[in-house]
């Protein structure tokens, strides 16, 4: 009851964040790519890195996953002032729960926080959430929390406005059980093609693998990135 109070008490400084500086445009689906799949032993995770003011690109490197725990992870998408104030305040909170139970916080735990404070906040707010991570307890996770705040595990999970030109490639290119580099495959090639259809996604892509071994990162360069055709 504490941790909930004092989650709703947050809403007016939710509110005076700036959204001049956006990855999405109020009353807009947010204006990113972002992902996240499971494998058997931990998660893939990946994101686009272009940041808009309007039409103007502010950043076209921006860093979308954000560390929320040593094995936690979340794909930001929607105002970057509110993912990046949600994601310090699950932070902060997980934080003291590893300190008070001396053990690391589970995924589940972290998504259950973000949807709190998504939710409790779902007026004032612009953010939508890919929570990913892995624990003791149930290895690799994959939570989405949309705009509005609703929690979801799912096997697999995108996000963003590019994730609505990527359905059909995502449904017929997943499978069941793929490795670690099929996982980062699968990623790197579904955001490749939501960043060329769309014209909010961009830059480069950020990828990140997350299990009981740590966090392996890469980064895939402009030049890198996979060619489609395109009509």
């Amino acid at each position: 009851e504490e941790v909930v109070s004092s989650l709703s008490s947050l809403s007016l400084f939710l509110c005076l964040q700036s959204t001049t500086n956006c990855i999405c445009s109020p009353g807009k689906l947010p204006q990113t790519s972002i992902m996240a799949v499971e494998y058997e032993g931990g998660v893939v995770i990946g994101a686009d890195s272009r940041t808009t003011t309007g039409a103007y690109v502010a950043n076209r490197v921006t860093d979308k996953l954000t560390k929320v725990t040593e094995r936690i992870y979340c794909c930001r998408s929607g105002s970057a002032a509110d993912t990046q104030a949600v994601a310090n305040m699950v932070t902060y909170y997980l934080g003291l729960q590893e300190m008070e139970l001396g053990e690391a916080p589970l995924v589940k735990t972290a998504a259950n926080t973000f949807r709190q404070i998504c939710y409790s906040n779902r007026e004032q707010l612009s953010a939508g959430i890919i929570c990913a991570g892995w624990d003791e307890r149930d290895g690799g996770q994959v939570y989405s929390i949309p705009l509005g705040g609703m929690c979801l595990r799912q096997p697999f999970a995108i996000g963003g406005s590019g994730s609505t030109f990527i359905y059909g490639h995502v449904d017929k290119t997943f499978q069941l059980g793929m490795t670690k580099e099929e996982c980062f495959d699968f990623v790197k090639n579904s955001l490749a093609l939501a960043m060329a259809r769309d014209g909010s996604s961009g830059g480069v892509i950020r990828l990140a693998s997350i299990s009981a071994d740590g966090v392996e990162r890469r980064v895939i360069l402009g030049h890198e990135l996979p060619k489609f055709w395109e009509g």
